[in-house]
């Protein structure tokens, strides 16, 4: 374990720690640092006194925005550096190294992932460097290997040429319950979830400022995606509640920072939702399409994305329901 790392039961390394990087971002890199002067450095706003975020775009990824559809971060310790998740492309991943950069000159020790998907975990490249360790769920490494070649063809379909450099790289220290990861006089607390948004949902506390970055497991603004389990991500909510010492909340997607616990309020009715009305519609012997035509539809005007996802949540839970 780093000697940044306290707490229980820390995973094993990931068996899946780099996939072609050679062939990418440490190629891109060896161009004598001009690709990396030149990457803009994405525009953040300090939540918090040394809390800085990037808010993503309430879009699919597009070469127009690198991917960077999802919110990211960086927590300034007095001795390094903490990433919250590293973007939607290597390119995005170099512009919030660039950000960073323009901040402070402390190094990047730790880049943590807060889930597999691709817009919080396919700039892993850009962060993929013998000072940096990489940290995540210990599901997470599993879950980026079973989806990485739909991830990087995705990804060439949608940037274009703006894929070049994103690599596969999962995090090799791992975190099964609960980790301690110091930053020089600032500890964040990382905690791994049961299956909820995905089955590698992790949370980081910055105990200084209170300021939780929360992943996906905390949608505003667009419709939540469900991956992993609606009635886990009911209990995650509760669960979320519960936790102390938050002050604010950076969600995956939504506004930079959000007030707690109300930021809460939205997802949950929207998620209770979907759990009652699929429920009923099983009950009353409804196929799948039926219920995908039906369920959630009062949820319509409050949601940016709805069209793209509700369908597909509604189809995940119907799935995940019939055998109760």
């Amino acid at each position: 374990m780093p000697p940044f790392a306290r707490g229980r039961n820390p995973g094993p390394p990931g068996t899946l720690s780099r996939r072609r990087v050679l062939g990418g971002a440490l190629a891109l890199g060896l161009l004598g640092g001009t690709a990396m002067a030149a990457d803009e450095p994405l525009p953040v706003t300090e939540v918090a006194p040394g809390v800085f975020v990037f808010h993503g775009a309430h879009e699919e990824a597009t070469a127009a925005n690198l991917g960077g559809i999802a919110n990211l971060g960086f927590v300034v310790g007095s001795d390094a550096v903490a990433v919250i998740d590293t973007g939607g492309s290597a390119a995005e991943g170099r512009r919030l190294l660039a950000a960073v950069r323009q901040r402070t000159s402390l190094p990047v020790r730790l880049a943590i992932d807060t889930h597999f998907h691709p817009d919080h975990a396919l700039g892993n490249a850009a962060f993929a460097r013998p000072d940096t360790t990489l940290v995540g769920h210990a599901n997470l490494p599993r879950g980026l290997a079973a989806r990485a070649d739909t991830y990087l063809a995705g990804l060439r379909r949608d940037l274009g040429d703006a894929a070049a450099g994103t690599e596969i790289v999962a995090p090799t220290l791992l975190v099964r319950d609960r980790l301690s990861l110091d930053l020089g006089g600032r500890t964040l607390e990382l905690e791994a979830w049961p299956p909820a948004h995905t089955d590698a949902d992790l949370t980081v506390l910055d105990t200084a400022t209170g300021t939780l970055f929360a992943g996906d497991l905390v949608f505003l603004e667009r419709v939540p995606a469900i991956d992993g389990s609606l009635r886990g991500w009911v209990d995650a909510i509760a669960g979320l509640r519960r936790e102390t010492g938050i002050r604010r909340v950076v969600p995956g997607h939504g506004p930079a920072s959000a007030r707690w616990p109300d930021a809460l309020d939205d997802e949950e009715r929207y998620l209770a939702l979907i759990l009652t009305e699929t429920r009923a519609a099983l009950a009353a012997g409804r196929s799948l399409d039926q219920a995908v035509a039906a369920v959630g539809r009062s949820e319509r005007g409050r949601w940016l994305l709805f069209d793209d996802y509700n369908d597909r949540n509604v189809a995940t839970a119907y799935t995940e329901l019939e055998w109760e």
